[in-house]
């Protein structure tokens, strides 16, 4: 396995190799009204987990490498492959019961499994106020906490899907249909290497004055043949989101975001239920410095039922297709949002400094979260995150982080454990 995945990382970078330097990260021209851009997106990686039972330590890098070619008239053709090596793999790559080697139950889950595939394959025309994508795509919708491509996990997410957006004066519109959900997991995670089903996101936005208005609707229906383990998050959602930016001096500046959302059963779904969303937040910039504070509800339905049966269950509001590392806490404990909900309270300072030379800014940020449940009164753990990274040049960066969850109690939900996350990462991209 590390042969061929080695052998294939070495081809992807130097079939665009001398295309990069030739063109130093800009597209190049060729032909009649043509250009060609290379790709290239390499990260090297150490991940250290340090949990009650088990612990952890990975080091892998993951090489995507493709190109782009665009015409004056608005078409374009993307194709990008993707390749991940486990250069030490004392981690488990699977948090699922699947039949590989990559899933070794005596070390703590870090989900980087080794793997190559097609990451994008697309056509696309972006012509004024419009644009339509179609193939294998890189979808982030917002904050992503709905839809993204979980980009901090060295597989990326993407979608096979068609997306059409357009701007009609104030007005934005944006809208997706997907019929498979590519995911973080790779050619050895049996079934959940893809996610069949029919996906429809759609949402529309104006600005009023100052203020970003934007109503969302994302139906999600797993397909009930072949998910039949993940129909349970087979959902409706439908919400709004409002957010500002307001100068408040010369180097003093106030961000403001606030969304509501509504969440039930939908397709293929065995249970019946509804649960809310919502979330508040205050960003206050003054010079270099940032404090940030905000709440996160991902509400809980205690009075849930199986469809079949009419049987009592408890069910919470879930986001399947986010990018769920940036939110409730580096440590990732929270994945999956237990039966009693959760409400995540949490404030943080940040810091951009000068640069340094021809390198930098170097920017640090330490965030606090404090979990408790929608229902039942539970106080899940505190979470520390910290993070330091910089930009050595324009394509190279380096950044550490470090996550600390404490538990409190008993265990109070699947996987709730105290948890130690540590990452020293290095980044090249053109």
């Amino acid at each position: 396995m590390k042969a061929v995945l080695g052998g294939a990382l070495f081809l992807a970078m130097a079939s665009t190799a001398s295309a990069a330097q030739a063109a130093a990260g800009d597209p190049a021209p060729f032909g009649a009204g043509l250009t060609f851009d290379p790709i290239i997106d390499a990260r090297l990686r150490y991940e250290g987990v340090d949990q009650t039972a088990t612990n952890a330590d990975a080091v892998t890098v993951r090489m995507r490498s493709g190109f782009e070619i665009k015409s004056k008239s608005g078409f374009s053709f993307l194709a990008e492959a993707e390749g991940t090596l486990a250069l030490d793999n004392g981690y488990n790559a699977f948090p699922f019961a699947v039949g590989s080697n990559q899933r070794r139950t005596a070390y703590s889950v870090v989900p980087d499994a080794e793997n190559i595939d097609l990451n994008r394959l697309q056509l696309q025309y972006k012509g004024k106020g419009f644009t339509l994508t179609g193939g294998r795509q890189r979808i982030n919708l917002d904050d992503q906490r709905f839809v993204g491509s979980v980009a901090w996990r060295q597989n990326e997410q993407t979608f096979d899907a068609v997306r059409a957006e357009a701007k009609i004066g104030p007005v934005s519109l944006d809208g997706a249909y997907s019929w498979s959900q590519r995911t973080i997991f790779g050619f050895d995670a049996g079934p959940r290497q893809a996610y069949g089903g029919d996906f429809i996101f759609l949402s529309a936005g104006a600005k009023a004055g100052p203020v970003a208005l934007k109503g969302f609707a994302y139906l999600l229906d797993y397909s009930a043949r072949k998910e039949a383990f993940f129909r349970a998050n087979s959902s409706q959602t439908y919400g709004v989101r409002a957010s500002t930016s307001l100068p408040l001096a010369k180097t003093v500046k106030l961000d403001l975001l606030a969304s509501y959302a509504n969440q039930s059963d939908y397709g293929s779904n065995p249970n019946s239920y509804k649960a809310d969303f919502a979330l508040a937040e205050a960003s206050l910039a003054v010079a270099s410095f940032k404090l940030t504070a905000g709440y996160e509800l991902l509400g809980s339905d205690g009075s849930a039922s199986v469809k079949a049966s009419g049987a009592a269950t408890a069910f919470g509001f879930q986001t399947p297709m986010a990018t769920l590392h940036k939110f409730n806490g580096w440590a990732d404990l929270f994945l999956n949002t237990p039966v009693t909900g959760l409400q995540d309270y949490y404030g943080g300072i940040g810091w951009t400094g000068p640069k340094v030379g021809k390198a930098g800014p170097i920017t640090a940020v330490v965030t606090f979260h404090r979990f408790r449940s929608d229902r039942l009164g539970i106080h899940y753990g505190d979470e520390w995150d910290a993070q330091i990274g910089m930009k050595l040049t324009k394509q190279a960066s380096v950044l550490a982080k470090f996550a600390q969850y404490e538990r409190k109690g008993i265990a109070s939900f699947n996987g709730d454990q105290d948890t130690k996350k540590f990452w020293l990462e290095f980044d090249y991209s053109i």
